[in-house]
């Protein structure tokens, strides 16, 4: 007996009619194909993307124009602040009195602890203008100063530390005394030089060069205290002591004595015998200065 179930009629749904048994009608492909029309080739259904601002602006005449007037600014601007600043700081000159090396490092340092054998004493010249340091080892610079003035610094701060009296503020102290005793020189040496009316192509940055290689000698004696104690600290200092005053001597009277030769002074007159006396203040006043500063970093 055939069964009930298989004489039913199951319903064929006939193309683009809906599936009877479905309550809402699927516009999903619809829109699929819709959306498919719309697409760009290579956009993966996504809309092209816009320009960045940043090459709109850059494409802008407009503003490519304001950019260039911006930079001739920028350069005028520049241009007027290193003239300023040359005009008030010397950047120019004091390139030349940091145009050293090593040789010239070693050879200056040598000379300040044993000036007793060097001969010549004269700057040389190309045209007028003194040659760089690195080539003439008579010829002041600031490389060795600045350097020594900063080791002075440290070395100070280790002398201390070791007698247990380190301090921020000491260390601060010892620093600014060292900076003021040496614009005191400087300005002193100045004056000094007016009212003698020397006419002398000595620069304060002459004057600060030889002054500062003082603190070479410092630090020898400062080092030689914390090793072998009141005694090496006497014997170096004393031995540096004599070397700088032998050192500004034949240096000094170069730049000051030399001038009055030149002008046709006397040996023997007045204002030649002051300029004598002027020397051997400058070059009597670093001893001095080196045990000031030194003596009380020793114990």
């Amino acid at each position: 007996m055939p069964d009930p179930a298989s004489k039913r009629r199951v319903p064929v749904s006939q193309p683009g009619m809906a599936d009877p048994h479905q309550l809402f009608d699927d516009t999903s492909s619809a829109q699929s194909r819709g959306y498919g029309a719309q697409r760009a080739p290579g956009t993966l259904g996504y809309p092209a993307a816009s320009g960045s601002p940043q090459t709109a602006f850059l494409a802008d005449p407009v503003s490519n124009m304001a950019m260039a007037y911006g930079s001739s600014l920028a350069a005028q601007g520049k241009e007027l602040v290193d003239k300023n600043i040359d005009r008030f700081i010397p950047v120019t000159k004091l390139k030349y009195y940091f145009a050293v090396d090593t040789m010239y490092v070693g050879k200056k340092l040598g000379l300040l602890f044993f000036p007793y054998l060097h001969q010549d004493w004269e700057v040389q010249y190309q045209q007028d203008t003194p040659v760089a340091p690195r080539f003439d080892v008579n010829a002041p610079d600031l490389y060795i100063p600045a350097m020594a003035f900063i080791t002075y610094v440290l070395v100070a701060g280790l002398a201390l530390g070791t007698q247990d009296r380190f301090s921020p503020d000491l260390l601060g102290l010892q620093a600014s005394s060292a900076l003021a005793w040496l614009t005191l020189e400087v300005l002193a040496i100045l004056l000094s030089l007016y009212l003698v009316t020397v006419n002398t192509d000595l620069t304060t940055i002459d004057l600060v060069a030889f002054l500062g290689y003082k603190y070479v000698g410092m630090i020898g004696g400062v080092l030689m205290g914390l090793l072998f104690g009141k005694i090496g600290y006497y014997l170096v200092l004393g031995w540096c002591c004599v070397s700088i005053f032998v050192f500004m001597i034949r240096t000094l009277r170069l730049k000051i004595l030399a001038e009055a030769a030149a002008e046709g002074i006397p040996v023997r007159g007045a204002r030649n015998q002051l300029r004598m006396y002027l020397t051997m203040a400058v070059a009597a006043a670093q001893p001095l200065l080196m045990y000031w500063l030194t003596f009380h970093l020793v114990r």
